[in-house]
């Protein structure tokens, strides 16, 4: 009997902490703000340096724009199919454009330069998600997912793998080949580890990076995949797909944001506090106000 209190209390310890924890990254009274449910299936959020958050909306070929002052416009049309995007030092926004399977950057005056077209000459099988480090190396995420806009009807490489492109160069070299399916990722502000979501295996996995932009030590993260990914200034990781779904640097879950909608797909700190977590779910786009900041 003792033995079954002794559980029953450190259960509900474990439960207060993670209570404490959720409440310090947020107002668990609140609720997700909704912005807009007007699209098709919106992804890949990435803020720029004032704060102003770009989404993509990719069954549609756009990418979207919310800024600090809170107005949601259209940014771009015929964007190649972008789906995940992240910006660089200059301020444009990288962007995996699987129209035509390739990795470009759009410039802040829309010009759309190929940073990737291809792997060895075979095509990709459709750059999903990217993230640049601080010295300008970018690292991405290649998985399978048949898209109506292609004739083709199976892929051109063996694998789904995780590419490093070195910083001015356009042939990317192959880091990860052991997962099934992977999707999310991000890095560090550091630039020493980065953190890969295999989706399709349901977990999370920490790498260290080298001095030459390869991989290393891989570290299980947790037993939860993603399908987008980012990081507040605490070293939490925000996980994407049944809501928002928080772990703190060591791999313990520390929160969860419930998302009124089917999927959520993407998020990124946004406002010019980076205190506004902006997140991408089906066919909206929400805002939660946070007590942390983002990172990007």
């Amino acid at each position: 009997m003792k033995n079954v209190k002794f559980i029953i209390a450190i259960a509900a310890a474990c439960v207060t902490a993670h209570g404490y924890a959720q409440q310090a990254l947020f107002d668990t009274t609140e609720r997700p703000k909704l912005i807009a449910k007007q699209f098709s299936f919106t992804e890949g959020a990435s803020v720029d340096k004032k704060g102003n958050v770009f989404f993509t909306d990719q069954p549609n070929n756009q990418i979207w724009e919310y800024s600090t002052d809170g107005k949601l416009s259209l940014w771009m049309e015929n964007t190649q199919r972008s789906n995940g995007t992240y910006f660089d030092a200059k301020g444009n926004l990288v962007s995996c454009a699987d129209e035509h399977d390739r990795l470009v950057s759009i410039s802040p005056k829309k010009k759309i330069t190929v940073l990737v077209n291809d792997y060895n000459g075979r095509l990709m099988n459709g750059p999903n998600d990217v993230w640049v480090a601080p010295n300008g190396d970018m690292y991405i995420t290649d998985p399978y997912y048949q898209r109506d806009w292609w004739q083709r009807k199976k892929p051109d490489l063996e694998s789904q793998d995780v590419y490093y492109l070195p910083k001015g160069t356009h042939s990317p070299i192959m880091v990860v080949n052991d997962m099934k399916q992977p999707n999310g990722i991000v890095g560090t502000p550091d630039g020493k580890y980065l953190y890969i979501a295999d989706i399709a295996s349901n977990k999370t996995y920490k790498y260290t990076i080298q001095p030459d932009g390869k991989l290393a030590d891989k570290q299980l993260f947790c037993e939860l995949g993603s399908d987008g990914m980012t990081l507040d200034e605490q070293g939490n990781v925000y996980l994407t797909g049944k809501g928002v779904t928080i772990f703190n640097p060591s791999g313990a879950q520390v929160g969860h944001i419930d998302i009124p909608e089917p999927w959520t797909a993407n998020l990124c700190f946004a406002g010019k506090k980076k205190d506004l977590l902006f997140i991408t779910a089906s066919k909206a786009v929400y805002i939660m106000q946070m007590k942390v900041r983002g990172v990007e």
